[in-house]
């Protein structure tokens, strides 16, 4: 009897066991999930403002019939200034930002130069009305100054730049315009467009999707140079005479001077960006 009995116990045992395998394993914690931060992707256009400080030299010289008998006023400082737009397209290339930009800012450039070369220089005063056509005197006025002003600039450049994920360093160069004021101080400007190069470097941070804030230097060099020889506002080499009865006329030779203009600009700008 106690021999069935513990066959008994035996097989209800190994019936139990059988069915504890056959039930599932309980699932375990779930794993913690840990988002992938994504790169900031660089391409695309975009527009912002800008605005900053321009500061430079120019010099006036190269006549040669200047009165202080000089070649030049030397260099001097010019500066202001400066609030714009800005419009550019970017593609990027795994860390590699390539792209091009283009700008145009009113600026308020501006200097002048008290050398010997300008206070030479000879001013009209009252006309002659004797004369026929009337000879305006002249005098050699003191005090007199060469002023260069700018209140117009614009470039347009390639960008080439190294991308660690929301921070972009990059270089810049292309080409660059900007009017070249030139006058005696007190007379109203004589203006020129005048074309050159400029080159640069720059830092831009991603503050948001579409946002990007950045610092850059520019340098700007025109290469031609603006002239001032409208008698009126540049002066003249020489006065106008008027000899004998009737008179005999010798006009007044203007000055002519080339005039040159350099600039490095620090600025910063916030810029809108979209697309990839």
């Amino acid at each position: 009897m106690k021999w069935m009995l513990t066959v008994a116990m035996a097989s209800l045992l190994a019936a139990s066991h059988a069915q504890a395998a056959d039930l599932p394993v309980p699932a375990g914690p779930a794993p913690a999930y840990y988002p992938v931060a994504t790169v900031y992707d660089w391409g695309g256009g975009y527009i912002g403002i800008n605005g900053g400080y321009g500061f430079g030299q120019s010099q006036w010289g190269d006549d040669p019939r200047n009165p202080s008998h000089l070649s030049s006023t030397g260099n001097f400082n010019v500066n202001g200034g400066l609030l714009g737009v800005t419009v550019g397209v970017s593609g990027q290339f795994g860390a590699f930002v390539l792209g091009a930009e283009g700008d145009f800012d009113w600026q308020n450039l501006k200097g002048t130069s008290g050398s010997p070369y300008c206070t030479d220089l000879i001013t009209s005063t009252k006309p002659n009305i004797i004369a026929t056509p009337p000879v305006p005197p002249v005098s050699t006025a003191a005090g007199l100054s060469c002023k260069t002003a700018s209140n117009w600039l614009g470039t347009f450049r390639g960008r080439f730049g190294y991308a660690w994920d929301r921070v972009l360093v990059y270089g810049t160069a292309g080409g660059a315009g900007a009017n070249m004021q030139t006058a005696l101080n007190g007379l109203p400007y004589q203006t020129n467009p005048e074309w050159g190069w400029t080159v640069g470097a720059g830092i831009e941070v991603a503050l948001a999707e579409h946002w990007t804030f950045k610092v850059e230097y520019l340098f700007v060099g025109l290469a031609g140079n603006a002239s001032c020889n409208h008698g009126y506002s540049c002066g003249y080499d020489k006065a106008a005479t008027s000899t004998g009865m009737p008179p005999t006329i010798t006009p007044a030779v203007n000055s002519n001077s080339a005039v040159k203009l350099d600039e490095n600009i620090v600025r910063v700008g916030l810029n809108f960006k979209w697309g990839h």
